[in-house]
């Protein structure tokens, strides 16, 4: 109940996210930004399910988005505004922060 509680408690904020993906699927170098976003979540956890929801049901997806759906070893790049940015990659088990990725 407690940990129920807090997570209801937890203000939701604005977070900037990209999306970047190889121009084919399981390459990995080579990522190009393929699409931004804002997302409304209470932490990072709650804004990649967000995402990852969003961009692998078909009638989620912005109309605007022509890109691939999500999949492993894409990448999100959540930007705090002026507190930096953290990268998280898809992996096999779900989502695993890194801390540099290849851009072309």
């Amino acid at each position: 109940m407690r940990l129920f509680m807090s997570k209801m408690l937890k203000a939701k904020q604005t977070y900037n996210v990209t999306l970047f993906q190889t121009p084919k699927f399981g390459q990995t170098k080579g990522y190009q930004q393929v699409y931004d976003l804002s997302v409304d979540a209470s932490d990072h956890q709650e804004a990649l399910a967000i995402v990852y929801k969003m961009f692998n049901v078909q009638d989620l997806m912005p109309k605007d988005y022509h890109a691939r759906f999500l999949s492993t070893g894409d990448i999100l790049l959540i930007d705090k505004g002026g507190r930096g940015s953290s990268c998280y990659k898809l992996c096999p088990g779900g989502w695993k922060k890194v801390s540099r990725i290849y851009i072309s």
